[in-house]
């Protein structure tokens, strides 16, 4: 193997060690986006029992002033029924 030869593969060579370490430093980006994405739909799925929570207790407090009026509502006719 001449001297040309050789230094034709060592450039070769640093030249596929360079691409691999792009790639590699790529994936990595890649790989660390993922996590984020990751670890703010995890965030986001914690939130959500404590959103439902809230929505169930303004359902209720919904219901409890719609059953309110209509007692309020079947009074004032039982009332003018007795007139």
């Amino acid at each position: 193997m001449s001297t040309s030869d050789f230094n034709q593969h060592v450039t070769s060579a640093d030249a596929a060690i360079k691409a691999a370490q792009q790639d590699a430093a790529a994936a990595k980006a890649r790989c660390r986006a993922a996590q984020s994405a990751a670890n703010s739909a995890s965030s986001t799925a914690t939130g959500r029992p404590e959103h439902a929570n809230q929505a169930l207790q303004a359902a209720q407090g919904a219901q409890a002033c719609c059953d309110a009026t209509n007692e309020k509502i079947d009074r004032a006719f039982k009332k003018s029924l007795g007139k």
